[in-house]
């Protein structure tokens, strides 16, 4: 306790003058309490030092307890070691006893072993030298057993000698069988009753005999039962590959002929399919001898036909003896090439099927699984199917040619017999000679996959690759083409397209075709692939062949656009002619509007009930892509334009508009006509723009075209000003306000817009290459102001003197490539337009 405490403890205990009574009581009791402790530590010192002398007095003793537990542990242990000393010496003499009894009864035992084995082996030498084969066989046994006792006493001479006795009776018996089924098949099994018996018994020997010995027995008898069918094979007689069945013929008849002889041979050896193993490679080099040295190639029917029987007997052997079992069942992979087409078929019912051919498969696995498992002997599991009809494979090559041969010629009958029309009512409007051509592949691949899976399998699906590859080619030729020459060039009627509605027909059947081939290319390389060695399986592909059809689908989609295009030129004509300038009021739609709703009204019903919803809009867009900005700029091309005709011009932009906004509802698709009349409306409203800038006042005009079009040119202002009828003189001071007023744009306003942000379709997109990308935005050139149109005219006049082609081909293109790419507000283009 500190001071601190110490005074407040006073100060609590006597707060007054009057409490300090009470401190000598208080003292008194301290005092006391003082005392008392005292007393506690005296008598704690005390007890301690009481305790400490008791403790050594304990230790003391527990030393002392632990001596006496020593001394009586060493006690125990002299004692136990004597009485173990005594129970050894009273045992000595039992151990002794113990160690004879077993060494005399071991002797014993080896005595009575070794008379048995002595007499077993003169029994033996006797039934040998009697030919007692039954019961040799069973003696046999008994000495390798008694043999078996007596390895570890392999040095002892009595021993050594009866085992090289016993060695010398198997190898007379050896002998003796083997010189007794020498007569086997000579005919004297049928002289003698009694040898079929014997040599049966002669069997048991061998089994008990090394298994070395059965195996020379068998090839043995198997080589000689094969010596004949070798001479008369190699013979020039029968060494053809005309014989071939023959050679199956005479095996089969001799394995039913001898079928009761070759019940002597126990099952286990499997004497007949070891025989049928020898006779396969005996054949296969035979055959591959004749077809080495044939001087020319091999007759196609005749190589067949050697190939199919080959095939049939490994069948016949393969299901006879369980070897090779077929793992598919290539008639249903087959089966269903060209059933893709059917869109009726949902989702549910082709996992379904898929799920039954799985189940189907794994069912087999399991059945072969057990099936080899049944076959308790070595070697049934041998594959039989190819062990003959592999050696065919290299010659082959001339059944591809033939092949290939009767595919290109069915082409051509085909495509000839075209009447590229399609019956009523059918369904997929696919050309016929598009789904017979694949019949016909379907039968070739059957027929071959019947013969091999291998190397000819493969060459034949090259072959079908360039079959179908040449039928895309038809089909890309069967379109209607543009006009060529110096004349077609002169004129500007160079690759301008002329269609008819039949022409139109049939274009779509192409499309449909081609996309039917696409399909279907693909379902045959699956099926080939399944079918096919694994080794093979992943070469198996028909991308190429898929480009192929893709660029003709997109061909003739292009090719249906411009025939349409080419049909509007009358009336895009007819527009320039109208006399705009003297019109004296508003009227209905002029007729050449009419012309463009009547050209639609007749095409586009048609086309879009033939047409696929996805190509059909593919159509639709690039449709609206040419025809909107070649109206913008048509406007262009017409003279003079009062403010009636502008108003008329409005009246009848409004009309076309609405024509081309009609065309999904016409064509019963309307699936992306959202997407496309966004688009339309975009495009026609630049006409619209155009007009209303035509109908402004002189002194407003420049403000107007300003707002209406912001990307407007100089030179197409002052060709707006031209169409508005002013003089050039007007003219100037118009066009200096304007001048000052925004910059110079050197690039036309009227562009070849993109079509609406719609996939393109799959087969398509694999074939836009940059060369049919350019190709296809060449229909929709628009070059909008007067000295943009007289350059381009000039340089179409100055190219047609040099011949086909020469006028449009580059020319075009590069109009297209950058007037597609002006609305875009980056990229190397855009810069230098903006420059």
């Amino acid at each position: 306790m500190d001071k601190m405490s110490t005074l407040e403890y006073i100060n609590q205990m006597f707060p007054t003058e009057a409490s300090l009574s009470g401190v000598e009581p208080l003292m008194q009791k301290i005092q006391s309490e003082i005392r008392r402790v005292d007393a506690g530590i005296l008598a704690a010192v005390r007890q301690q030092s009481n305790s400490g002398t008791k403790a050594k007095e304990d230790l003391a003793a527990a030393t002392h307890a632990v001596e006496e537990l020593m001394y009586k542990i060493r006690e125990i242990k002299t004692k136990a070691e004597q009485s173990e000393t005594m129970v050894q010496e009273i045992c000595r003499d039992i151990k002794k006893l113990d160690f004879a009894k077993k060494h005399i009864t071991t002797t014993i035992t080896a005595l009575h072993r070794l008379t048995m084995l002595v007499s077993a082996v003169e029994q033996l030498q006797v039934m040998a030298s009697k030919r007692q084969y039954k019961e040799a066989a069973a003696q046999l046994e008994a000495v390798n057993q008694l043999c078996s006792h007596f390895e570890a006493y392999r040095d002892i001479p009595k021993i050594t000698e009866l085992r090289e006795r016993f060695k010398n009776i198997k190898q007379i018996m050896k002998s003796h069988v083997f010189s007794d089924f020498s007569s086997l098949g000579t005919g004297k099994e049928t002289e003698e009753t009694n040898l079929l018996q014997q040599l049966s018994d002669a069997c048991l020997v061998v089994n008990a005999l090394e298994p070395s010995v059965r195996e020379e027995l068998v090839n043995n008898f198997c080589s000689r039962e094969l010596t004949s069918y070798e001479q008369i094979f190699e013979g020039a007689e029968l060494a053809k590959l005309d014989k071939t069945e023959r050679r199956y013929a005479w095996i089969k008849r001799r394995m039913r002929t001898n079928e009761e002889i070759w019940q002597i041979f126990p099952t286990s050896w499997l004497v007949p399919y070891r025989l049928c193993i020898q006779f396969c490679k005996k054949t296969r080099k035979q055959l591959e001898g004749i077809l080495d040295n044939l001087k020319e190639k091999p007759d196609v029917a005749t190589l067949l036909l050697a190939l199919q029987r080959t095939l049939e007997f490994e069948d016949e052997l393969a299901e006879k003896f369980g070897g090779g079992a077929q793992s598919r069942d290539i008639g249903n992979d087959i089966e269903e090439i060209g059933r893709g087409q059917n869109n009726s078929q949902n989702v549910s019912d082709i996992r379904k099927k898929y799920e039954k051919k799985l189940a189907a498969h794994q069912g087999n696995e399991s059945e072969d699984k057990d099936g080899n498992n049944d076959l308790s002997v070595p070697g049934a599991g041998f594959n039989f199917r190819g062990i003959i009809s592999s050696c065919f494979e290299p010659h082959l090559t001339v059944y591809v040619e033939l092949e290939e041969k009767t595919l290109m010629e069915n082409l051509e009958k085909l495509v000839q017999e075209e009447t590229w029309d399609v019956e009523e009512g059918s369904q997929n409007n696919v050309l016929s000679s598009s789904m017979q051509l694949f019949l016909i592949i379907k039968r070739s691949l059957k027929r071959c996959s019947a013969l091999t899976k291998n190397q000819t399998l493969f060459n034949l699906f090259k072959v079908f690759q360039r079959v179908l590859k040449a039928y895309a080619t038809k089909l890309f030729a069967r379109l209607p083409k543009g006009g060529t020459g110096i004349v077609a060039a002169a004129t500007g009627m160079d690759g301008q397209i002329k269609t008819s509605d039949r022409d139109e027909r049939v274009i779509c059947y192409i499309v449909n075709s081609a996309e039917y081939c696409h399909k279907t290319s693909g379902e045959l390389a699956e099926s080939v692939s399944k079918i096919i060695d694994s080794q093979y399986a992943d070469r198996v592909d028909m991308s190429e062949v898929q480009d192929e059809f893709s660029a003709v689908i997109t061909k003739a989609l292009v090719t249906l656009v411009h025939g349409l295009e080419t049909k509007f030129d009358a009336e895009m004509a007819a527009m320039t002619r109208v006399p705009w300038g003297t019109l004296e009021s508003v009227g209905d739609q002029s007729g050449y509007v009419n012309g463009i709703n009547m050209i639609l009204t007749s095409s586009i019903p048609v086309l879009g009930s033939l047409l696929s919803p996805v190509y059909f809009q593919f159509f639709l867009d690039k449709l609206a892509s040419s025809l909107g900005p070649r109206f913008y700029t048509n406007i262009f091309k017409c003279k003079q334009i009062s403010e009636t005709g502008a108003q008329q011009m409005l009246l009848d932009t409004q009309a076309v508009k609405t024509i081309l906004l009609d065309i999904p509802s016409l064509g019963h698709q309307t699936s992306g006509a959202a997407g496309y009349s966004k688009f339309v409306s975009r495009e026609m409203s630049k006409a619209e723009a155009l007009l209303k800038v035509i109908l402004s006042p002189v002194d407003s005009v420049a403000d107007t075209y300003r707002a209406l079009l912001p990307e407007g040119t100089p030179m197409e202002f002052q060709r707006i000003l031209e169409l508005k009828g002013l003089k050039k003189a007007d003219q100037q001071g118009i066009l200096d306000d304007f001048n000052k007023g925004a910059p110079a744009i050197s690039q036309p306003s009227s562009t070849a817009s993109v079509g609406p942000a719609a996939p393109l379709p799959p087969a398509v997109t694999t074939a836009l290459t940059p060369a049919s990308a350019l190709a296809s935005a060449s229909t929709v050139i628009n070059p909008a102001s007067v000295g943009f149109i007289a350059s381009r005219e000039d340089v179409l006049t100055r190219a047609a003197a040099l011949g086909r082609g020469a006028a449009t081909t580059g020319f075009k293109r590069f109009l297209a490539l950058t007037e597609a790419a002006k609305d875009r507000k980056d990229g190397p283009f855009r810069k230098l337009f903006n420059a």
